[in-house]
């Protein structure tokens, strides 16, 4: 694909995704003081009740605003990978008898937004709201966000006010990991409501920096600052954030440049050169991200066959989509990135070598008049996505000239995540070979475990039904690994036979590029796909 095609493209394809939203931002025409407005990729408002859709876009901008977690990342640096650290719970221990067995003090003295009491009876409440089908308070729109972090839990109990005992269902060194997404609702607030989470979401209630106050489905969301956050420091600096979703990139871009916005989330590459002329600031750093196909293993599919795994990797010319992309990605060489400790060395190259996936086809029994002729589930916009459309076009191209015949299912990147977590087996996921879901790989268990594993299979995270004994025997000893280091080892080991399988076809790692008005000041770029706005002032 020329590159002069590329703006032209992704507007054109995503423009019956716009739902109006080139209009919303002229509601608000002038920026007021100490008001960041932000440009979403996402086409509607994520989830307001405590467990936010959109994927981590969602987190970012309704999750760790409105709500805290048990523990968090420390998003304050950027140059470091971000971290687990304490949050509503102050620290936490495991019992040297059961390791399954965690104990968790909790911290005082913290209130939620309508003013009631955070104490361990809130804790309970809200596992419940996940875990518990029973609960008066259980929403199954929250529990099917918030699975992916709560699946592992086997039991909870109060052990006083400000104590609580969590039992895993296995031994899971993961578990800290996965608290920073369970976000706490309050209790009170539900029964004020009506015990309705359809009202709870018209008013919600956490305990995090930032307050909602209104909202408009698919058009915006207004927060305010929380002056009485327990945390002084994580006061936010800006009196008011409004939330835009603006699926279509160069709406986005129209937005920021005629002072609509002020924050633009996945600029386009080739309008990077306008907005630095415009004096706008391009910020990007590295994250846990690879942008990939997941592919099915399911009876039928052409990826049962691991030539033609690898025929897929080694058509793409990632160096060549990374041009596309001005520069704003990286080629990937597995799952997670050279360098990372868990990367180990793989002994098999996956790179861009076209006449060696010719011959692997032709191996695995196809050719010029029988092509591999695969159905792809993608997105127009989202979370992680970058520039979706234009970066498959892109691809489906290279695959083109291999031997490989791709089509796309495209559908709304909420469906796409939807279709990703029931798993390829799932009868709406039939007939299709692979999907593109963006991934993370900021914890073992999504990063490497759950692809690795079919133990955790129900995750989601594991879409193809992928399985090798010897990547389920790491995993599972990676899962239960209680030191730091020897995990780090043991997933190294599994990321290899991950690469040596060509589990999946891994294609570029994402830069997390964003695009700031001059006036915007004291952000910074986490290594997360999270971001505190906290410290963010518009002057």
């Amino acid at each position: 694909m020329k590159k002069r095609d590329f703006l032209k493209l992704s507007s054109a394809a995503t423009a019956g995704l716009a739902f109006g939203a080139a209009a919303a931002p002229s509601a608000h025409a002038q920026s007021t003081a100490g008001t960041l407005r932000v440009a979403m990729t996402a086409a509607d408002i994520p989830l307001t009740t405590g467990q936010p859709n959109q994927g981590a876009e969602g987190v970012r901008f309704m999750g760790i605003t409105v709500y805290d977690g048990l523990t968090r990342w420390d998003l304050s640096r950027g140059d470091v990978a971000a971290k687990i650290v304490p949050d509503l719970a102050e620290s936490w221990s495991i019992s040297p008898a059961d390791k399954r067995v965690w104990t968790l003090k909790l911290r005082r003295g913290v209130r939620f937004h309508d003013g009631s009491d955070f104490n361990a009876d809130a804790v309970v409440w809200n596992l419940e709201k996940l875990l518990n089908r029973n609960a008066p308070q259980f929403d199954a729109n929250q529990a099917a966000q918030g699975g992916l972090y709560t699946g592992g839990i086997a039991s909870w109990r109060k052990l006083d006010d400000y104590t609580i005992e969590l039992t895993t269902k296995v031994i899971d060194a993961v578990l800290p990991y996965s608290l920073a997404s369970v976000f706490m609702s309050s209790p009170a607030q539900f029964e004020k409501v009506g015990r309705d989470w359809n009202k709870f979401a018209e008013q919600p209630s956490g305990t995090g920096p930032w307050k909602l106050v209104a909202f408009v489905p698919r058009e915006r969301a207004e927060l305010v600052r929380n002056p009485d956050h327990w945390d002084k420091a994580r006061i936010p600096k800006c009196e008011r954030l409004i939330l835009l979703p603006i699926p279509d990139a160069n709406t986005r871009i129209a937005a920021l440049l005629a002072g609509r916005v002020d924050w633009v989330e996945a600029p386009p590459p080739d309008v990077i050169a306008r907005l630095k002329q415009q004096k706008m600031q391009i910020v990007t750093n590295l994250y846990p991200h690879v942008w990939p196909y997941m592919v099915s293993f399911e009876e039928g599919s052409p990826f049962r066959d691991i030539r033609v795994r690898k025929a897929a990797n080694m058509a793409i010319d990632r160096q060549g989509l990374v041009t596309l992309l001005g520069g704003l990605a990286a080629p990937a060489k597995g799952m997670v990135n050279p360098g990372h400790p868990w990367f180990g060395n793989p002994k098999t190259d996956l790179g861009y070598n076209p006449d060696a996936a010719k011959k692997l086809l032709a191996e695995a029994g196809y050719g010029e008049k029988n092509p591999v002729k695969v159905k792809i589930i993608i997105s127009p916009s989202g979370s992680g996505q970058m520039q979706p459309l234009p970066m498959n076009e892109f691809i489906k191209e290279n695959m083109r000239s291999v031997g490989i015949d791709v089509e796309f299912e495209v559908i709304d990147w909420e469906a796409v995540r939807n279709r990703r977590r029931v798993g390829a087996s799932a009868p709406e996921n039939k007939g299709r070979h692979g999907i593109n879901n963006s991934w993370a790989y900021w914890d073992p268990d999504i990063g490497l475990i759950g692809p690795g594993s079919t133990f955790m299979k129900a995750s989601g995270f594991n879409w193809g039904g992928y399985s090798n004994p010897k990547a389920e025997e790491l995993a599972k000893a990676a899962k239960e690994e209680l030191d730091p280091e020897k995990q780090d080892k043991l997933l190294a080991q599994l990321h290899e036979i991950l690469v040596e399988d060509a589990a999946w076809v891994w294609i570029v790692h994402d830069l997390n590029p964003r695009a700031l008005a001059p006036n915007v000041q004291g952000f910074v770029q986490a290594q997360s796909w999270l971001q505190d706005l906290t410290p963010v002032t518009v002057s």
